[in-house]
Parts: structure tokens; sequence; C-alpha cells
């Protein structure tokens, strides 16, 4: 166990955390980060159209409804959910629940194929619903783990082992397709094995999560009342947002960025296939190199933004979101692309640990859960309409990816433009305001 020797003052955990409670907080980004690299942006999902859904003219458009259908889910469920696990104390017991459903879920598509698709659909929006509902509340362990100014340095620290994550898992997988490859079958008979590599390195990572991490929240309501609780609170929430207007102006700003993120992750291969002529290869070499860009500006970003701050740190992200878009909508060359791509890498991991710890440092301390959950939901909506967008855009366009790719990079600059509007200060004092109301109310005698 390492030793921690630094001054309190200097520490950026909270005085009763350990290094090692927050090194397996961060281990959980990277454990299930090889979900969304193997399952949704680099392996099954080039299995599940050649393969599961053959081909066919809708093959791709029902990749795309399986997907929205399990944001859709997670965006209905996500508020009631972190008021829940607020009024219950309850954020580790119901990650170890999502853990469990995501892996055994990840690892049911090894049962998918030719002819599989009801099953493989199901599957699909069973374990994305599941990781993404376990994001929800990763993520809200960060301000009971973090002081208030080292929420974006702690915050890198899981976003960057993430992507390490997601690279370790995309290796192995492909390891396991080569050897594959080099002893005579067929890939696509081997892809379906890819499923159960993911599934077993996602459980072994997350296990020290659940040795060391603490569940330091207590519980705030009465069992029997824990439903009506939780919509009485998410009610409350709503009654009082103009109380949390930065916060809630960023939740807006979060949806607009991140729909141009989520059409980048999931359409980027797509592109750099269709738009840029790269193969298979060069493709799969792109995915694991833009991850250790994305590890790098994940891990560099967080110290950068406790230094400048959350909104310039943010600005500054989308900055490079908007100049990565422009430079691959002009590329014709491989290396003006491979310079956009890994400027793609250092926004990405960036601009997402930099939004989780904008959130964590704007929410009221009782309603951590809550609040990520509607980060959350501000997260999926944007994985929904912001792929839509591009494909819409290049159906539209009659196949021109540059263009869709062109319409897709304005949510940026929407984003950059809300961003402006945000008063990290005033919103800081609301949340603590808030917190002390809510402590003198509680602890006000009943009438």
């Amino acid at each position: 166990m390492p030793v921690d020797i630094m001054p309190a003052a200097n520490r950026p955990l909270g005085n009763d955390v350990t290094p090692r409670e927050a090194w397996a907080w961060a281990m959980y980004d990277f454990a299930n980060s090889g979900y969304t690299t193997v399952v949704i942006t680099a392996v099954f999902n080039a299995y599940f159209v050649a393969v599961v859904a053959q081909r066919a003219p809708w093959a791709t458009l029902a990749w795309t409804a399986t997907l929205a259908v399990s944001y859709a889910l997670i965006v209905l469920t996500a508020p009631l959910i972190g008021a829940w696990a607020d009024a219950r104390a309850a954020k580790k017991r119901l990650l170890a629940f999502t853990t469990v459903g995501c892996v055994l879920s990840t690892a049911a598509l090894y049962l998918s194929g030719p002819d599989t698709l009801a099953l493989a659909v199901f599957f699909v929006i069973a374990s994305n619903f599941f990781f993404g509902t376990g994001e929800n509340l990763i993520a809200a362990f960060l301000p009971e783990l973090a002081k208030g100014r080292a929420m974006g340095r702690v915050s890198g620290w899981g976003w960057s082992l993430g992507y390490l994550g997601g690279l370790l898992s995309l290796g192995a997988c492909l390891a396991w397709l080569s050897q594959a490859k080099a002893a005579g079958r067929e890939t696509a008979q081997a892809v379906p094995e890819t499923m159960l590599i993911t599934a077993l390195l996602f459980a072994v990572a997350s296990l020290p999560t659940f040795l060391f991490l603490r569940e330091r929240a207590v519980p705030q309501a009465a069992a029997d009342g824990i439903v009506r609780s939780a919509w009485a609170r998410l009610s409350a929430t709503a009654h009082h947002a103009r109380r949390f207007r930065d916060l809630a102006r960023f939740l807006v700003c979060t949806l607009f960025y991140q729909a141009g993120i989520a059409a980048v992750i999931t359409l980027a291969a797509i592109y750099a296939q269709e738009a840029m002529r790269f193969t298979t290869e060069q493709t799969l070499l792109l995915i694991l190199v833009v991850n250790v860009t994305a590890a790098v500006g994940a891990f560099g970003f967080g110290y950068l933004q406790d230094r400048i701050g959350h909104v310039r740190a943010i600005a500054l992200t989308l900055c490079g979101w908007i100049v990565m878009i422009v430079l691959a909508w002009l590329a014709e060359s491989a290396a003006l692309f491979w310079v956009a791509a890994n400027i793609a890498g250092l926004c990405m991991g960036a601009s997402q640990s930099a939004g989780r710890a904008m959130v964590g440092y704007l929410a009221p301390p009782s309603r951590l859960a809550e609040f990520f959950g509607l980060w959350g939901l501000a997260v999926k909506l944007a994985s929904i309409f912001g792929p839509l967008t591009y494909g819409l855009a290049n159906w539209l366009s009659g196949g021109d990816h540059r263009r869709a790719i062109l319409i897709t990079g304005s949510y940026f600059v929407v984003g950059l433009l809300l961003l402006a509007g945000i008063d990290v200060r005033r919103g800081r004092r609301a949340a603590r305001r808030s917190e002390r109301e809510e402590r003198a109310t509680a602890a006000r005698p009943a009438a």
C-alpha cells in the first residue's frame, strides 16, 4: 500500500482518503473502458453489421437503433437511480449490481452469430445499459474522494487509466484475433470469443474498487419511502433549478458538446474508411494510438484544470475539438488526418474528465448521485442525437462524410457559447448554500 507523505494542505484527496482508495476508484475506469472500446467502438460493432445482420441494407441502422434504445433506458432511469442511491447511501451496492450485469451481458454476446439478431440486440442493450448506469454511479464517488480544487486532477487519474484499460482490452482481443488467423480460422469465428476476454478483464480489473472503495454517504430516507423520496427529491431539484442555474447551464452545455464527442467516437472508424480510404488495419492502429493520446490528455488536463479553472480548461478543449473538426474536413492526406485524430484523442480524455469534475464541483454534496445521474442523462441523450445527426446529414448529402462531420462539429461551437455564461464561483456558492439549508432542515425538530 502506498504511503502518503504529502502535507495535508497540499493533498488533492480528502483527509480520510488514502492513495490506495483513490487508485481503487480510478481502477473502475480502467476496468469498464474495455467494454466501450471493444464492443461499441472497434470490434463487435463491425461484427454485428457484417455477421449478425449479414450486411443487410438496414444493418447499420439496426446497430444505431440498438444503442439508441439502451441510451434511452439510461436516460429514463438515471435520475431515479441517482436519487435512490443518495437516499439509501447505496452507490457501491448498485455499482456492484451494474458491474455484474454488464460483465454477464457482455459474456453472453459470445453466443451471437448469424441468425441471432434478437439475442445480440437484447444483450447489447442490456450490457450498455448496465455500463452507462455504472458510469454514473462511479462518478458520484469523486467529490467524496477529492478536495474541491483538485477534482480535475483526480478525475484525470480515472480517465487516463480508463484509456489505458481500453488499450489493454483492445490489444488482448487483437492478439487473440491474430492468433486465430495464424491458426487458419476466420476472423469472424474468433470475434465472439473476444467478448469473453472483455468480460473477464472487466470483472478482474474492477475487484480493487469493491475491495477498497468506501461508501461514505449516510441513508437519508426510511426503507419504505425510497421511491417516494427519490421522486420528491427530483421534483424539488427541478423546482429549485434556478438556485443551481450554473450547474443547469453546464448540463445543457454538456448535452451539446458531448453530442459532438459521441458522433466522433461512434463514427471515426467509418469516416477513416469511407472518407480517407483507410484499411481495417490502419483504422485499428489509429484507434490504438488515439487511446494512448486520450490517456495523456485526461491525465495532463486534470492538473491543468486545477491550475487555470474549470471553465477555461473546458473552453480550451472545445476549441481543440473545433480545430480537429476543421482539420478532418480539410484532410486529403493520411498525415493530416492522423494529426486531427490525435488532437481528438487529447481533447476526448480532457473534456470528459473536466466535465465530470465540473459537475462534482457545482453539485450539493448530499445530492451527488442525483446530479451525476442528471449529468449521465445529458451524456446519454447526446449519445442518441449526436450520431443520428451525423447519419442524417450524411444521408441528406448523398453520402458526403466531410459535410456530415462539419455539420456535427457545430455542436462544439454551441457548447462553447453556452460555457461562456457559467460563473463557477456563483455555482459553488449555490451548492454550499443548499447544503447548509438541507442540514438545518434535517436538524430542525419535527412539529
